[in-house]
């Protein structure tokens, strides 16, 4: 399975200070359409000196490795984990845990098929990600479908 290969894992959070993760609702729901194709709002993060992290994320989701180092370098490990539970990986969904990031752990659960996670973010009143989550697992099966159609192979 694509998501599931291994990587190797950089554990810089004891190097990088990790910055904090705290939007309006209104910046979530962009993030939402930038992570489900909106290129205007994605290169708005881009641009923006206040929101850079979550178009680096969409380009990580994307399976942008530039985008990867740089969520890690520069103070966002803890998107970096998230996203790397969303493919599966155990250790990052144990780091979100054990540093107590609930919410961006049951994002990468649900945005990897797990209903009780998704209704975890909704029962706790965290609906934007709970809408980011199924926005990245939408992507995320649609890049699984592109790797597994024998037509597309070679196209990235």
């Amino acid at each position: 399975m694509f998501f599931k290969k291994k990587k190797k894992n950089a554990d810089i959070s004891g190097v990088v200070k990790l910055k904090p993760l705290k939007y309006p609702p209104k910046i979530l729901i962009g993030w939402a359409e930038a992570i489900s194709g909106n290129t205007d709002l994605r290169d708005w993060f881009l641009a923006s000196e206040q929101y850079t992290e979550l178009g680096m994320a969409v380009h990580a989701i994307m399976l942008k490795d530039d985008a990867r180092d740089w969520l890690l370098q520069n103070g966002y490990a803890h998107l970096m984990a998230m996203i790397n539970g969303v493919e599966g990986n155990q250790e990052a969904l144990h780091w979100l845990e054990k540093n107590k990031f609930h919410v961006l752990k049951h994002v990468a659960l649900a945005a990897d098929g797990n209903e009780d996670s998704l209704k975890w973010l909704t029962d706790n009143n965290h609906r934007e990600f709970a809408l980011i989550s199924q926005r990245i697992k939408a992507v995320k099966d649609e890049i699984e479908d592109d790797h597994n159609d024998v037509h597309k192979f070679g196209r990235d």
